[in-house]
């Protein structure tokens, strides 16, 4: 038991994420089953030349496990880079629920009937099953995916091991490409997640909020802590 109680003190920074996990899933569920008629179409004139490409399923299923390792990793390894990565990816999505509530949004690319069929347009096609063609607008597939490789990159944990930060771009300019050759996104929904990732990118890893946050949050203690004279 006291392993147990000294494992949930150590990685205590874990349950803030847990929650807004919560918040995150419940409220996307809510939107899933709200927004389903009255909503924006988005759509740029480039997607009409994009292929559909059903391999790219793969990547984009992958990034589940992508992104849940990469925060497994920095959770248990180092609790800055783990902030710095919640931050990014916490912001983003937050502001992608925003969006999803007083902004409606959804798109009108999937096919109405598979060119072929094999293994991974019947993925595609369960993937289309259960995930509506709405709420879209920027893809957290594409955000998320930059701001894991982010956390990766800029790691001191990873700086001599380029293998590593190689694989990771690879794969996460797959799951970018998967999102438009499988036609779960318009080019505009990516093009708005890097702009997005670029700002968070100046935030947290140049001007380093989280850093200062912290700074802010020491000074504040040791204030309270200051005895009182007189």
């Amino acid at each position: 038991m006291k392993r147990i109680f000294s494992f949930c003190r150590k990685y205590s920074h874990a349950l803030p994420l847990l929650l807004y996990g919560i918040v995150y899933l419940t409220w996307f569920y809510l939107l899933e089953q709200k927004v389903t008629k009255h909503y924006t179409v988005i759509h740029m004139d480039i997607d009409n030349y994009i292929p559909f490409c059903e391999i790219f399923v793969i990547p984009y299923f992958m990034w589940f496990a992508y992104i849940a390792v990469v925060v497994c990793y920095f959770l248990f390894k180092d609790k800055d880079d783990y902030y710095r990565m919640c931050i990014f990816l916490g912001s983003g999505m937050t502001v992608f629920l925003l969006v999803s509530t007083f902004w409606p949004n959804g798109h009108h690319l999937r096919l109405a009937v598979m060119p072929r069929e094999n293994i991974f347009t019947k993925l595609v096609e369960y993937l289309w099953s259960i995930d509506t063609a709405t709420n879209l607008w920027p893809s957290i597939h594409v955000y998320n995916s930059i701001g894991v490789h982010l956390a990766i990159a800029k790691s001191k944990h990873f700086a001599t091991r380029r293998g590593i930060r190689i694989a990771s771009l690879v794969l996460c300019t797959a799951i970018i490409l998967s999102t438009v050759f499988i036609k779960q996104h318009s080019v505009f929904d990516v093009i708005t997640a890097f702009m997005m990732a670029g700002g968070m990118y100046v935030l947290v890893y140049r001007k380093d909020v989280y850093v200062t946050m912290k700074q802010r949050m020491r000074a504040k203690t040791k204030h309270r802590k200051r005895p009182q004279i007189g």
